[in-house]
């Protein structure tokens, strides 16, 4: 019983960040679009990026190829830290590299559970 409810809970808190972010993206683009340009990130890969985290987020939530959702989701993560939060003399910057680096590892977690439960969680 505790597995099961800490098992949904734990995926709709995970999944909740990336559909609110995927959809902040998309309804307020401009933030995301100056920061990814500060980067020197195309900002055409927004619209993807909005994409991976509705569509992700949504996959985790609903156990449905939460596998490779959790696993396309990870990698984002860990891109993201690496691609935006190096400036390391920021105290906020060290801080969110690493909170990304941890969803990652949520993220691998939702996957290997996925993958043994053939599918879903």
């Amino acid at each position: 019983m505790i597995w099961t409810v800490s098992t949904y809970a734990g995926r709709a808190l995970i999944a909740l960040l990336f559909i609110l972010a995927g959809i902040a993206k998309v309804t307020g683009p401009k933030p995301f679009l100056d920061h990814m340009a500060q980067h020197n990130v195309p900002g055409g890969l927004l619209p993807l990026v909005a994409l991976l985290e509705v569509g992700g987020g949504l996959l985790v939530l609903s156990g449905w190829q939460a596998r490779w959702a959790g696993l396309a989701l990870a990698a984002f993560c860990v891109a993201t830290a690496f691609v935006f939060h190096l400036d390391w003399t920021d105290k906020a910057e060290r801080t969110l590299f690493f909170k990304d680096l941890a969803i990652a590892g949520g993220l691998l977690t939702v996957a290997a559970l996925s993958a043994r439960a053939k599918g879903s969680i």
